[in-house]
């Protein structure tokens, strides 16, 4: 069965709409930017939905390349796998826009002329490979061609780990620990409650702890920070 193709608008495939928009804002195709690339790549996929055209597979795949280009940049210690995917994708824009010069004065060529040509003479063949290179390079051409395919995988959840993963602090933790500072000191002040230097999900139970030792007359409210009540006692423990 024939193969169908469909082309949307002019553009034959993905990395045609690349190259024009490089050459639409005038980027160096030496040093993609692929957030700036990707944010336009997508507005013109947006743009053809909104025209309700079909758009053919392969423009919706370089969008997900785009897009995990991208977030491979935005996670710690990956610099090295972004460069890696930024300079295969910048490899094959070059390949790609020298086939389509090279087709273009092809097809420029008058073929109404009389032609003369040869027919192909053989070719021996000689499979030996002479040159010769450090062991460094041969190791690191083959550690690269094997994990050429690795790379193209999502990142493991583990990437993601230093994003999303956060230490989970209880309220009725910080509550407690509240209380027995101002048992033992009498009066705690902003800054001290507030330590930037603790994290953020402390942080945030802290004035959540307060809110709830204020509700509950507890604590005092002062310019400085905060005092505990009088006859106020360490609770053993605490449920909220």
């Amino acid at each position: 069965m024939e193969k169908l193709s469909f082309h949307v608008e002019e553009y034959e495939a993905p990395l045609d709409l690349i190259l024009h928009l490089i050459s639409k804002n005038k980027l160096s195709i030496l040093d993609i930017d692929i957030s700036s690339l990707l944010d336009q790549y997508l507005e013109q996929i947006r743009s053809w939905q909104r025209q309700s055209l079909d758009i053919a597979s392969e423009f919706l795949e370089m969008a997900s390349r785009l897009v995990y280009i991208k977030t491979v940049s935005l996670l710690p210690r990956h610099e090295d796998e972004h460069e890696k995917l930024r300079a295969e994708l910048t490899g094959q824009l070059i390949e790609y826009r020298l086939c389509k010069l090279a087709a273009r004065q092809l097809g420029e060529w008058d073929l109404s002329r009389d032609l003369f040509v040869r027919d192909p003479q053989p070719v021996e063949v000689d499979g030996t490979y002479r040159l010769s290179h450090p062991a460094g390079m041969l190791y690191a051409a083959l550690t690269d061609a094997l994990g050429k395919e690795a790379r193209r995988q999502p990142p493991p959840r583990t990437a993601f780990a230093p994003l999303v993963e956060r230490p989970v602090v209880s309220v009725s933790s910080r509550i407690f620990a509240v209380l027995r500072g101002l048992r033992r000191e009498g009066r705690i002040s902003w800054d001290s409650l507030f330590d930037p230097a603790v994290g953020r999900s402390t942080m945030v139970a802290t004035f959540l702890a307060v809110l709830d030792l204020v509700k509950s007359k507890k604590v005092l409210i002062l310019d400085d920070g905060i005092e505990i009540r009088e006859k106020e006692a360490v609770p053993t423990a605490y449920s909220s």
